[in-house]
């Protein structure tokens, strides 16, 4: 019963976003939005592969929440994120670095970008440890690029 609801209402979702007038959005602005959007997740990744939590908590946008794990988790301010135990948490389970797979641009606009993504973990012998798919929204807030929001299959 649940599945048949959650896809009329994908359904539904589908038509509004495929009848809804671009016209107010012109080619360029939707480019220059996923750009920077591309760019934001360059940001994090390369902030979080270096276990630099002042450089991945500046490619954010705030309040920052992360649904993941069966909960959610909301950072008011780059400082409070920053202070993340991620770098002494994941190590342990064996992880040395990450990379995008693929990032599949869903819904976009001059201000928000919806990007699904797969991205792998690997150890320090480079050997994948996980595959996971994740759904990010990137925000331009006062001219900054940064992921907002993700929800990941990650634990």
């Amino acid at each position: 019963m649940l599945h048949r609801f959650l896809s009329v209402i994908f359904i539904s979702l589908s038509l509004l976003v495929a009848t809804t007038p671009l016209s107010a959005q012109s080619d360029s602005e939707l480019e220059e939005a996923i750009a920077g959007a591309m760019g934001a997740m360059d940001a994090f990744m390369l902030g979080f592969n270096a276990r630099d939590p002042q450089a991945w908590a500046a490619s954010l946008n705030y309040p920052h929440v992360r649904f993941a794990s069966g909960g959610v988790t909301v950072w008011e301010s780059a400082e409070e994120f920053a202070e993340t135990r991620a770098f002494e948490t994941l190590p342990q389970t064996g992880w040395d670095h990450s990379h995008w797979l693929t990032r599949d641009v869903t819904l976009a606009s001059p201000a928000k970008v919806h990007i699904a993504t797969l991205f792998q973990r690997f150890n320090s012998d480079n050997e994948i440890i996980g595959t996971y798919q994740s759904l990010y929204i990137i925000t331009n807030i006062d001219g900054h690029w940064g992921t907002q929001a993700r929800s990941s299959l990650a634990p």
